[in-house]
């Protein structure tokens, strides 16, 4: 536990959350400043920097964790689809205990995600296959 984290002190309950779900490595709760009704954060219950690649048991968990809860938001708010999202590194924020947002969405919500994007170099993307299946 990082006695600084606001996640790490929800999971000890020392700061109040509306917790959807929990188990012995994983919490869902309602995010404190959400992009619509029922934006979640799923976080492991110890305290990481990273959930993609650790090897903790409780980073595989939250994935499962955002299955059940997004099971349970998909039959009480019936949302058109979800979007889910993770950030890690400098780019997480203010808050670097690791968690993924998921985040029911709906036809008229105004929630954006864009990603600037070019077409696929195809060296390019056969030199990266090369290397990532070497290593896998």
């Amino acid at each position: 536990m990082d006695d600084t984290c606001e996640f790490c002190q929800l999971v000890a309950g020392e700061q109040s959350a509306h917790v959807l779900y929990e188990d012995e490595l994983t919490i869902a709760f309602l995010d404190r400043n959400p992009a619509v009704t029922g934006h979640t954060l799923v976080a492991p219950r110890v305290h990481e920097g990273e959930v993609l690649t650790n090897d903790h048991p409780g980073s595989a968990a939250v994935f499962e964790t955002i299955r059940t809860v997004a099971r349970a938001l998909e039959a009480v708010l019936e949302p058109d689809g979800f979007s889910v999202f993770h950030t890690s590194g400098s780019l997480v924020g203010t808050v670097d205990h690791a968690h993924i947002h998921l985040v029911p969405r709906f036809a008229d919500d105004d929630v954006t995600l864009s990603l600037s994007r070019t077409e696929l170099d195809s060296d390019e993307a056969a030199a990266l296959t090369a290397q990532v299946r070497a290593l896998l």
